[in-house]
């Protein structure tokens, strides 16, 4: 006689396979949640039971069905469920130096071919300041060229191609400046050269956050560090005083929108999917 599942009667009272139990999560706005099936990781914006919306860190919305398991939170699946409901004095999103949705402790990427070049340590300061998150989720990194002579001469020896974009950020990219003319003389469409129009990145920190109405101007003939430091009776370094000055920026409102553009500029040039 078969002795095989079928051989005595199915006793429809017997225990069930059980599925998978999963952790209740409240799904409060600004919660960063991974979906499983997609790797998808972003802030959740809205919650309901039949669609939750979240937003990555470029700032593009996903839509889901929040079914239970199907997202992490910390590497954990949960069950997502309606948070309690929000005070009046709760905040949304929590946000990044440039104004990014915070992703938590999201590992940093493995650093891409494409690179970021700027002139100076301090523009390498104030970027990594600002976009410090952004650069690492993304895997850029962000190298100082000490100058911009022989420019074109570096551009070469990096040999940028599409694969391995270049940016670069120069200061005072007016028309008619040396760093104008320097740029013009690059024609390579994996490279992009952005800029802002101050003589130095120093300018580029709003006034207000220095707490004076505009930055002071600096007779031609006078190195401009040097001018500004006399301006304010700062008898030390150009590096101490930087370094006051950029302990007093906290986020992308701090900077004047040209260099804001700039910098996104190259972040979103270099950071093409490879």
């Amino acid at each position: 006689m078969s002795d095989g599942i079928l051989s005595e009667p199915i006793d429809l009272d017997g225990p069930r396979h059980r599925r998978p139990e999963y952790r209740v999560a409240g799904a409060a706005m600004g919660v960063v949640i991974e979906h499983r099936a997609t790797g998808i990781v972003g802030a959740i914006l809205s919650f309901k039971p039949q669609r939750v919306v979240i937003r990555d860190r470029h700032g593009k919305d996903h839509s889901f069905i929040p079914r239970d398991g199907s997202f992490m939170i910390n590497g954990e699946a949960v069950c997502l469920r309606q948070a309690a409901a929000r005070t009046v004095g709760d905040a949304g999103p929590i946000l990044t130096a440039s104004g990014s949705v915070d992703l938590g402790a999201t590992p940093a990427r493995m650093a891409r071919a494409s690179r970021i070049w700027v002139e100076g340590i301090h523009d390498a300061e104030l970027i990594e300041k600002v976009w410090g998150d952004d650069l690492r989720i993304e895997g850029i990194v962000v190298e100082q060229m000490e100058g911009m002579d022989d420019l074109a001469e570096r551009v070469g020896g990096f040999a940028p191609r599409p694969r391995r974009r270049l940016g670069i950020l120069l200061d005072h990219l007016v028309e008619g400046s040396r760093e104008s003319r320097a740029a013009a003389e690059i024609h390579n469409d994996s490279v992009l050269i952005t800029g802002h129009p101050y003589v130095d990145v120093w300018q580029a920190i709003k006034p207000s956050v220095v707490g004076i109405n505009a930055w002071p101007a600096i007779p031609l003939g006078t190195d401009w560090k040097t001018g500004i430091l006399a301006h304010f009776n700062f008898s030390g370094p150009p590096g101490a005083f930087w370094k006051e000055l950029l302990g007093q920026v906290q986020t992308y409102k701090d900077l004047e929108q040209p260099m804001i553009n700039a910098v996104e500029r190259l972040i979103d040039f270099v950071a093409v999917e490879e």
